[in-house]
């Protein structure tokens, strides 16, 4: 969303950013924060969880009701062996211990976005993943590959953000649906047609209740800021193998640049638990992760924006062995109708 055109040029122009602008920008932030949570929840193994933030800043389009389109790709390369904080050191094969090589996720997820008022929202997300992954099993002493391409699982959350008058704090609640495949098995080497690990399938089998809190303001007329809090729990399972419990934190904040650009700056955080279950592998999933993520949003015209982010670690503790990206990236576009 565009400030309000000034009949003055100039120092005039920054006067209705201060006024009219953030009043519309948090309005519009409050209706489309759902959807910037739930692609922090983006799917991809071990510890290259996409914590990523990125629709925030295409919340400008929406100051009414109505509905919002959102497509997102991620690129997420986990080539680095990891140990507690630090690199994992050398291995000889055959082992005792599987030792995976890389993971290369592309991700896809389509957002629908709908407002019937300012107060409630839903949103729903659908992702397809591509995904190349090699590993080293136990006793083995060759690679072992597979590589699927599928969708994933679907999420539906609700939203509330009636609270104030200045509508800057909510809620979210919803589920995450066992809608994507987690019996897809490896395609060649020495482990061909045997199942992937669960935590590496298109889909968790699990329903999950997710549930999240979020705030939002201005520190001047040049400044905004969002912090968001967002947890998930699986709540029924399937195959005796239960995905870890998570708690997403992330706190944002971006400058209006001018009217078509806006850069902003992300820290997201991540505190996820072992997985569980006779299929689960607890001793190598969960940890704790914190991101630093730049990026920048241009509005091509009043209802089209498109963002890019570049996401880098700062902190990465990984139980057990895991494999984790040195970088993400991320790019977007957005439409509102």
């Amino acid at each position: 969303m565009k400030p309000a055109k000034s009949e003055m040029k100039g120092k005039k122009m920054r006067a209705s950013r201060s006024t009219t602008y953030p009043q519309a920008w948090q309005a519009a932030l409050g209706a489309g924060l759902l959807a910037a949570l739930l692609p922090a929840l983006a799917s991809a193994c071990s510890s290259g969880m996409c914590l990523l933030n990125s629709d925030w800043e295409s919340q400008g389009l929406f100051a009414k009701p109505g509905l919002r389109l959102d497509f997102r790709y991620d690129y997420l390369d986990q080539n680095q062996l990891r140990q507690g904080t630090g690199n994992a050191g050398s291995f000889t094969f055959p082992g005792e211990r599987e030792i995976e090589h890389d993971t290369t996720t592309h991700h896809y997820t389509l957002g629908l976005d709908y407002s019937p008022n300012r107060v409630w929202g839903i949103n729903v997300q659908l992702p397809y993943l591509d995904r190349a992954h090699d590993t080293v099993a136990a006793q083995d002493s060759e690679l072992s590959a597979s590589h699927t391409r599928t969708l994933g699982d679907a999420r539906i959350l609700g939203r509330y953000q009636g609270f104030s008058p200045e509508m800057d704090s909510g809620a979210v609640f919803g589920v995450k649906l066992p809608s994507g495949p987690y019996r897809a098995n490896f395609n060649s080497g020495p482990q061909a047609g045997n199942a992937l690990d669960r935590s590496l399938q298109p889909g968790t089998g699990s329903t999950d209740l997710i549930v999240g809190v979020y705030h939002f303001g201005n520190l001047n007329h040049d400044w905004g800021w969002f912090g968001q809090a967002l947890y998930q729990q699986a709540v029924n399972t399937q195959e005796d193998y239960r995905p870890g419990k998570s708690l997403n934190l992330n706190l944002g904040t971006r400058y209006y640049l001018s009217q078509s650009v806006s850069p902003q700056l992300q820290l997201n955080g991540q505190l996820r638990d072992r997985d569980r279950g006779a299929n689960g592998d607890p001793d190598n999933t969960g940890g704790k992760l914190i991101y630093l993520s730049p990026g920048i949003t241009v509005n091509v015209d009043r209802n089209w924006k498109v963002y890019s982010f570049l996401q880098v670690p700062l902190y990465q503790q990984v139980n057990g062995l895991q494999l984790a990206a040195r970088w993400n990236f991320s790019v977007g576009m957005n439409w509102g109708f």
